[in-house]
């Protein structure tokens, strides 16, 4: 085999080789992106189906129900409400009125089952999208 041919056969093996990382990479990339959604686009049928995603908004007064270590709630964009299903243990500052964003997976009866709970941090603070939803949903629907 000629020189020149040998260059060209590592030349080719060097791009299918970093084609393979570059498809592994960003299948992996895309696997762990969770999507943020509010609940009135999960009502709509706007959520990522069999994929995890993030719903946020707030959790609804008088919606918090425990059973041992799992929690039952309702989280709501001030328009649309969404029941979640939780096992674990809550933040210490997850509380009723106040905002969270969830993640985890809309199950098959419309329940958002969720992996992880964040709950804001202080009375000032609510996540970007969060707040973002919020202030289209009192615009677009009003208070229920």
């Amino acid at each position: 085999m000629k020189p020149r041919h040998k260059r060209a056969l590592l030349i080719a093996a060097a791009i299918a080789v970093i084609g393979v990382a570059a498809l592994l990479i960003l299948n992996a990339l895309n696997s762990n992106i969770a999507l943020y959604v509010t609940p009135s686009e999960v009502a709509a049928g706007k959520s990522p189906q069999g994929q995890a995603f993030r719903i946020g908004g707030m959790v609804k007064d008088d919606s918090v129900k425990r059973d041992g270590l799992t929690v039952h709630f309702v989280i709501t964009d001030l328009v649309k409400d969404i029941p979640v299903s939780y096992t674990g243990i809550l933040p210490d500052l997850f509380k009723e009125g106040k905002g969270a964003v969830i993640q985890g997976r809309l199950d098959a009866n419309g329940q958002f089952i969720a992996s992880e709970v964040l709950a804001k941090h202080d009375e000032n603070y609510m996540p970007p999208e969060a707040q973002h939803a919020l202030e289209q949903a009192r615009k677009n629907g009003g208070t229920k």
